[in-house]
């Protein structure tokens, strides 16, 4: 059998992701869409759409944390589509006027910026982790 050097198991970093991706973003859309179910008259099938996308990259990223955290083959990967996923949705939602916001004019490159800061680190981390690489040995 093959000497594992370094950490092996969800645990560290890559738990922080699976808990993130199974708790923080639903909980997140469930607010997010709470905020907005009132606007849904006003804005019409635009808002619908957009919340609907919404909800259908939270049910991949769901998709993809318990894929990681059952240690499935394809997890890494299948988060890897998540994290790719829920960037795009963002930059989306921050760069057309279909989702409502309260940001003044001027923020939205800074929003755009923060959210694919951290979409790149959490891919960085899936691309270069031991502990990724020592618990899905087969990506």
């Amino acid at each position: 059998m093959k000497q594992v050097n370094g950490p092996v198991g969800i645990g560290g970093w890559l738990l922080v992701l699976c808990v993130l991706l199974l708790l923080w973003q639903p909980l997140s859309l469930g607010l997010l869409a709470s905020g907005v179910l009132d606007d849904l008259a006003r804005r019409g099938l635009p808002l619908a759409m957009v919340l609907l996308l919404r909800v259908i990259v939270t049910a991949f990223g769901i998709a993809a944390g318990l894929a990681l955290i059952n240690r499935r083959s394809g997890a890494v990967t299948l988060g890897k589509a998540s994290l790719i996923a829920s960037a795009a949705t963002d930059v989306f939602v921050y760069a057309t006027p279909y989702f409502p916001s309260n940001r003044m004019p001027g923020e939205t490159p800074f929003y755009i910026a923060a959210a694919l800061v951290y979409y790149i680190i959490w891919l960085a981390y899936l691309f270069r982790s031991k502990r990724v690489k020592n618990t899905f040995p087969e990506r």
